[in-house]
């Protein structure tokens, strides 16, 4: 090939109704030109108006998925969204510790857009662990806040892109913060939409695929933001209650 095809490795869970999770990753990396690989943390059963089970994948086998993909295949950047338990948490951790000169993007998943919990207590103070290897961490206000808020950017030292399209107003402010304060912010005016499930997820994975592309940080966030708000936009307005995105009729070669 005489272009490089940017390889995503994927750590999140399954959504069966397709809005989020590793199904809304795979359709981002793959809209945007990237080769998305999945090692899966959890199935849930969910569709757009709740999450009805969640079954943990066994944190050994999410180590051999892990260990299939990178050691074969290779890997470019590394998104991470729900672990599922604090055991997968730790067992990650113990993988992104031997990782090198790899972007690592962590999406803190705790509860899903409709409002149920998908990290338990354990699994969230696991958390710390992620983020001592974590490039890029991108949680909304209220994961921001259960994490420590400005405490645990002192803490660790790391980039936190703050996201505030769970807030309220007639815009969205994403705040991209660091150990020295707010380093840039992005304003966008709201999309108004029940149709927005799986934001978080799609935001994060087409930061990885920029990254995974060469980009830094500050270069991607923008980028991955507007395919954010073209996928809202494009909502096929599926289920009762938040609906997937429209991943599917972005057309990329407009960003």
């Amino acid at each position: 090939m005489s272009k490089k095809t940017p390889r995503i490795l994927v750590i999140a869970g399954s959504d069966s109704g397709g809005g989020a999770g590793i199904q809304a990753d795979i359709k981002t990396i793959t809209m945007l030109g990237g080769h998305a690989m999945t090692a899966i943390t959890a199935v849930t059963a969910q569709n757009t108006v709740g999450v009805q089970a969640v079954h943990p994948i066994p944190a050994e086998m999410v180590i051999k998925q892990i260990d299939a993909v990178v050691s074969d295949i290779g890997v470019d950047a590394i998104k991470i969204g729900m672990l599922g338990s604090d055991k997968n948490t730790w067992a990650v951790s113990e993988f992104l510790r031997e990782l090198e000169n790899t972007p690592v993007i962590f999406d803190p998943v705790m509860v899903a857009t409709s409002g149920s919990e998908l990290a338990d207590d354990d699994t969230i103070l696991a958390f710390y662990q992620i983020l001592a290897y974590a490039d890029l961490i991108a949680p909304n206000e209220t994961e921001f806040a259960r994490l420590g808020g400005g405490k645990i950017v002192e803490d660790t030292g790391k980039l936190y892109l703050v996201t505030g399209g769970d807030g309220d107003g007639e815009e969205v402010v994403d705040r991209l913060i660091g150990p020295e304060g707010e380093y840039k912010r992005w304003t966008s005016p709201r999309i108004e939409t029940r149709h927005n499930h799986g934001t978080g997820c799609t935001l994060s994975s087409a930061i990885a695929y920029y990254m995974a592309a060469g980009d830094y940080a500050e270069i991607a966030i923008p980028k991955a933001r507007e395919f954010v708000r073209a996928a809202l936009t494009a909502a096929p307005g599926l289920g009762k209650g938040h609906g997937p995105m429209g991943h599917q009729a972005v057309d990329v070669s407009k960003l």
